[in-house]
């Protein structure tokens, strides 16, 4: 039987991972240092922690379910205490493609992350349809990385990864490299943002006299539709002459020239990741 150490156990995503570990094959130690995240832990699940250093002498593979900017430095505390063929599972790229993680030969970097629920999808109950973020009720795709190790831990960590994040559809074996251009790059730093101007430009058109139910029903059923014809999931579809005519004349006011070799440069990525991991001081 496969022994996890899922660190970070009563956070926010370790309460996501644990549940989802529970009744499985696997068998999990649970360790969390806040005493508001342990009482969490036994108050949601019934779960009672153990002490750190215990979960790592006894893992085959260590979960961290913490914050991306705490990954590399709480590695570094703890690499000494494992097993050689210890499997070390991170649920964001930021700090391993930022080089924060820890130098150890004799032991496997694994990274996967959730897609997230797709917005086109087939759930039919509205618990599955409100599980926005994924995990719970809602199917979900998701991404992994075996950066370090012998080949047999992918496979090891992968069913991991499917069970942590289940119900799972598709898993995309990708390189460290291809979940950095995902996340960041992708999803956060060009996904986010334009969903974020989306919501900006909602709040304009309010501020010019559209009632604001109308205007956000407009833009997500708009939404909805232009994203299909984007991403040819209605190939019968096609935009209007009038919006290909919009589209052309808008491309140039609202993007620079040359923004997806900026957003997606390699250096532009590293430096992402690094500042994610060592957020520049501010005041």
């Amino acid at each position: 039987m496969t022994k996890i150490a899922l660190l970070g156990a009563g956070g926010k995503m370790g309460l996501r991972l644990a549940r989802n570990l529970q009744g499985t094959s696997y068998s999990v130690d649970h360790v969390e240092v806040s005493e508001e995240g342990r009482q969490r832990l036994v108050e949601a699940m019934g779960l009672h922690c153990v002490e750190q250093a215990e979960a790592l002498a006894n893992a085959d593979v260590v979960i961290m379910a913490v914050p991306d900017s705490l990954i590399g430095k709480i590695a570094h505390t703890f690499i000494d205490q494992l097993r050689p063929n210890t499997a070390v599972i991170m649920l964001d790229a930021a700090a391993p493609y930022a080089g924060e993680l820890p130098q150890r030969s004799d032991i496997s970097y694994f990274v996967t992350h959730p897609c997230h629920p797709p917005i086109f999808n087939d759930e039919k109950d509205d618990e599955a349809r409100h599980d926005f973020f994924g995990g719970i009720k809602a199917k979900q795709h998701i991404v992994c990385a075996l950066m370090q190790g012998p080949e047999e831990h992918y496979a090891r960590c992968e069913d991991i990864a499917r069970t942590i994040f289940k119900p799972v559809m598709r898993s995309h074996r990708c390189t460290l490299e291809n979940l950095a251009y995902l996340e960041p790059a992708l999803s956060e730093t060009v996904g986010a943002t334009l969903c974020l101007a989306l919501r900006d430009a909602r709040d304009e058109a309010v501020r010019r006299g559209v009632p604001e139910q109308a205007a956000t029903d407009f833009i997500l059923g708009h939404l909805n539709v232009e994203l299909a014809i984007a991403f040819e999931i209605f190939p019968e579809g096609r935009f209007s002459d009038g919006a290909l005519y919009a589209i052309s004349k808008a491309k140039s006011k609202i993007f620079r020239d040359g923004w997806l070799d900026k957003v997606f440069s390699p250096e532009e990525v590293r430096q992402s990741v690094h500042e994610i991991c060592n957020p520049p001081a501010t005041g």
